[in-house]
């Protein structure tokens, strides 16, 4: 049986400039880096940066990677955020505050306020269209 989410793995195409963002744009915690890659965590979630020689071009479509992040420090974390030149990629249309940004190769991540029981409770008030309750 699946008991969560292991890991995750994002292919970089500079590791150093990888890092510079992850550590020290985002604040996640470094352990190891070796030549072709880092391990990074957030919270109880490992991050694999793993370089790649194949050209990468960003994502087209809506795949995301969401990190959490506490109401009272989201508009301190978004100011950084913006004072670094991150590009956003998509304003937001849903629930909680959140912000969507792109990583140095343009992964598409986003940082949000609340969690499945508030978007839940979110769509009882305002439903996708054809939602059905499972």
């Amino acid at each position: 049986m699946i008991q969560g989410i292991n890991h995750l793995t994002l292919a970089v195409s500079d590791l150093n400039r990888s890092l510079h963002f992850y550590l020290d744009v985002l604040g996640m915690q470094g352990h190891v880096r070796w030549d072709t890659g880092a391990y990074l965590s957030f919270g109880e979630v490992w991050l694999c940066l793993s370089l790649s020689k194949v050209a990468m071009a960003p994502a087209q479509n809506y795949s995301h990677l969401a990190l959490d992040i506490a109401p009272d420090d989201f508009p301190v974390f978004l100011a950084a955020l913006r004072r670094a030149g991150v590009v956003e990629w998509q304003q937001n249309q849903s629930e909680g505050d959140s912000c969507y940004f792109l990583d140095p190769d343009g992964h598409q991540l986003e940082i949000h306020c609340g969690n499945l029981q508030s978007r839940l409770a979110a769509l009882k008030i305002k439903p996708y269209a054809g939602l059905v309750w499972l």
